[in-house]
């Protein structure tokens, strides 16, 4: 790697094509917002010479152009795929959003993908390497999924490349540092007067050649003495980490005793450390300056991601199964195998309609043909399961905001589909007569509410369409019509992505909702034993009404719902009646009492009435029901009962002191801890659900982005007497 200069095979604004799995190279681009991904893949472009040197394809968009709500919010919101052609390999960039509350984005891209970049800014701390960016190395860890770590922002750094480079092996490699190692070091001019000296080349540490890029395209010298001087200690290391990666155990006794282990040996030994995700380089990038055809260290990733990364057929593809759950063999990388392809990405276009991106990880997927579409179905999160068949359109590759033609997309590749207007994200393609199934991957789970209501009567004829549409693009979100407090919630991973929520259904959809103050389902309970005498009797012209009924209430414990108990002696309440008292008492205690939020866990016992031979009725005797549980509840304290949830906050150590107190100020109670890992503690609470409707946001703010929580219902219980009068006085002013 680093010995020689590829030429690009690509030109600005065409596609870069495939024809079989080992032609293909699949890269996702991972780092927090702000460590500079778009602009990598940009440079990448602009090298493999799939963009002029403006920037621009031929229809003078950028080659990452795509969505107007990231021009309008100034950062990424969604996967998006940048196609490259380098040294005969299509190379598919899957650039991911950094910000944490488009993390399904990110997910999407882990699975599409065969190796992973992480891009990490020199422009933040060394404690900036963010902690939603060590979660995703984790997860790429639990999979084995090869990874390099690309340096940004060296003209601007406020951390040293040597010192990043090491906070790097010790976050990244654990207990293995060294098996996170500098390939290149590099090369600075002349300070500038803002006291940064800018980035000139790259030394190459196996090589030791000096790549030079001050003329705008890099050009390959040999170091002086001194250089070789300077590099001799960082090259050393490198050598002695790749030689502990590798495959050939007789290399760690050669170099130990003495011999010089060949250039050519080392190279291949890295790549396939690299390849199996068992060592991984760090290298540094910077976009092409102005005028420029390469820009800093793109010659260099783009030779590790072709010659060191995995090709599709050296990762496994996710285990398949029917439809119906019937077991069957592992899909392989093969473009003549069955069909199983994946929907990683759902998106409309105003003028061809939905398209999907789809990672092909068997057989051959060709345009007009008819495929099979299954999906999981997440009815929790308004997301239909279905299984049916559908007719694609033509397929594409995405290039700036056009969508270049492909003849076809082979097992290992990436290409849009269009048409496919039952599909949704996560679900699978497959043969027409050969039904399957992909496992899917873990989505996470949106703890964000949104109570919304559209804003007028054309908005409401268009909402219904406009959120089934919105969730089919974004399986992390989730759509709730609560029974209890019969309001549309929209569920999100944080206030971002709830922006960007509404922001497509304003400008994609047309549909404009206001957000209105979203409501814990409450319920009410008698807080004492009480009764109470329902009279309903009229008798102002025609048939006549008339039903009295006496009822004792009395508190039961949580949990135990509502109790109805007949106690009437000597027919005073006629026997075909007794279901009509207890159908009224049941609908009163559903509209609720004291604040309109249902009754719970009480028994109710029927103990006396009177009735009328001809007046008497069923609708007489539930209306004499209700009336007589509510002037039972004029004369017992009614207790306001909130939901409670159980909280599982994991947190690094440090945070565990700001996230107990601040659950305390929730009124939450901490019912244990325990270590996870070496670094981290999971908290468990329990907290009045009233106090968390805007946990996701707060945690991220005291855990510096790096808290994860989920949420479960536990139980009602009593709300504080302070806390329940301002309830009621606000449900009396209509909030």
């Amino acid at each position: 790697m680093g010995d020689k200069a590829n030429a690009p095979t690509g030109a600005a604004g065409r596609a870069a094509t495939a024809d079989r799995p080992d032609s293909v190279r699949n890269v996702v681009l991972v780092g927090h917002s702000g460590s500079g991904k778009t602009t990598l893949v940009e440079a990448l472009a602009l090298t493999a010479g799939a963009v002029n040197r403006a920037g621009r394809v031929e229809d003078g968009q950028t080659v990452s152009d795509y969505d107007e709500i990231e021009h309008r919010q100034q950062r990424s919101v969604q996967l998006s795929l940048v196609p490259l052609s380098w040294d005969g390999i299509k190379i598919n960039l899957l650039d991911t959003p950094g910000y944490a509350d488009f993390v399904g984005e990110l997910r999407a891209g882990l699975r599409a993908a065969d190796a992973a970049l992480f891009v990490v800014s020199a422009a933040q701390d060394a404690a900036g390497i963010a902690g939603t960016t060590r979660a995703v190395w984790e997860e790429c860890v639990s999979v084995g999924m090869p990874r390099a770590i690309v340096v940004t922002h060296l003209d601007t750094a406020r951390t040293g490349y040597d010192e990043l480079t090491q906070v790097c092996g010790r976050i990244f490699g654990g207990d293995d540092p060294d098996a996170v190692l500098p390939l290149y070091l590099p090369l600075y001019g002349a300070q500038r007067a803002d006291g940064h000296a800018p980035v000139t080349g790259l030394t190459g540490l196996l090589t030791q050649r000096l790549f030079d890029y001050t003329s705008g395209r890099r050009e390959e010298t040999s170091p002086g003495d001194d250089q070789q001087q300077l590099i001799a200690e960082a090259r050393n290391r490198l050598i002695e980490g790749i030689i502990a990666e590798s495959e050939d155990e007789t290399l760690m006794d050669r170099y130990l005793g003495g011999d010089e282990i060949d250039v050519k040996t080392l190279i291949g030994d890295l790549e396939r450390a690299v390849a199996r995700g068992v060592f991984h380089p760090v290298l540094a990038a910077a976009p092409a300056a102005d005028g420029a055809a390469q820009g800093l260290g793109t010659v260099e990733l783009l030779e590790l991601i072709t010659r060191g990364f995995p090709t599709p057929r050296e990762r496994p593809a996710p285990p398949v199964t029917t439809p119906d759950g019937g077991t069957r063999p592992a899909a392989t990388c093969d473009p003549t195998g069955p069909l199983v392809a994946e929907v990683i990405r759902t998106a409309s276009d105003p003028y061809v309609g939905r398209l999907s991106l789809v990672r092909v990880f068997s057989g051959t997927l060709r345009p007009d043909e008819t495929v099979h579409v299954s999906g999981h179905g997440m009815t929790e999160r308004g997301h239909a399961d279905h299984d049916v068949d559908e007719r694609i359109g033509a397929l594409s590759a995405p290039f700036g905001k056009q969508q270049r033609t492909l003849s076809q997309c082979v097992a290992g590749d990436i290409a849009c589909v269009a048409r496919l207007n039952r599909a949704e994200t996560g679900d699978t393609l497959s043969a027409k007569d050969d039904p399957l199934l992909m496992e899917p991957w873990v989505m996470p789970d949106p703890l964000l509410p949104l109570a919304i209501a559209a804003h007028s009567k054309a908005d409401e004829d268009k909402l219904s369409q406009g959120l089934s549409r919105l969730v089919a693009e974004d399986p992390t979100m989730r759509l709730e019509q609560n029974p209890d407090t019969r309001q549309l919630v929209l569920w999100c991973l944080g206030e971002a992505h709830l922006d960007v929520a509404l922001d497509r259904l304003r400008s994609r959809y047309g549909v404009q909702v206001d957000a209105v103050p979203y409501r814990v389902p409450l319920r009410e309970t008698f807080g004492a034993r009480s009764v109470g005498r329902g009279r309903h009797v009229k008798q102002s012209g025609g048939h006549g009404q008339f039903a009295i009924c006496e009822i004792e209430v009395e508190p039961l414990p949580p949990g135990a719902g509502i109790e109805f108990v007949d106690k009437v002696v000597g027919g005073s309440v006629p026997r075909q009646f007794i279901p009509s008292v207890e159908k009224g008492i049941r609908a009163q205690a559903a509209r609720g009492l004291a604040s309109g939020h249902p009754l719970v866990d009480v028994r109710v016992t029927l103990l006396d009435g009177k009735a009328h031979s001809v007046d008497s009725s069923d609708a007489a005797f539930q209306t004499a029901g209700a009336l007589a549980l509510r002037e039972a509840a004029r004369d017992a304290p009614i207790h306001l009962l909130e939901p409670v949830a159980e909280l599982q906050v994991l947190v690094p150590d440090d945070f565990v002191g700001p996230v107990m107190s601040d659950i305390s100020g929730r009124r939450g109670r901490v019912v244990g801890t325990e270590q996870v890992g070496s670094e981290s503690t999971l908290v468990r609470a329990e907290v009045p659900e009233t106090e968390i409707g805007r946990y996701a946001v707060d945690l991220r703010s005291v855990s510096h982005g790096t808290g994860r929580f989920s949420r479960s219902y536990v139980r009602h219980e009593p709300m504080p007497p302070q806390v329940a009068d301002r309830v009621r006085e606000q449900a009396e002013n209509g909030l």
